[in-house]
């Protein structure tokens, strides 16, 4: 599969839904910022478990066993499946 395709199948990870759960396949930031997100567990391959996710305002999300909660920029640069 092509590059192109894979982007396909992503989606950012403020659009899923609270109680669903979904694999983090990249991070489309800065070096800093996947760096700091790589602190808290958030790599590709991950199991991210949506707790909450109003459509507005921050999501909270559970990464290795930690409930964080996630600004909507933040959380739309994670490309997820």
């Amino acid at each position: 599969m092509s590059t192109g395709m894979h982007d396909r199948l992503h989606r950012p990870l403020s659009t899923v839904s609270a109680g669903s759960s979904v694999l983090l396949r990249r991070i489309r930031a800065g070096q800093e910022l996947e760096t700091r997100l790589a602190a808290l567990g958030f790599v590709p391959g991950a199991v991210l478990a949506v707790c909450r996710n109003s459509c507005h305002g921050p999501l909270v999300v559970q990464v290795k066993g930690s409930r964080l909660m996630l600004g909507r920029g933040m959380a739309e640069k994670i490309a997820v499946e």
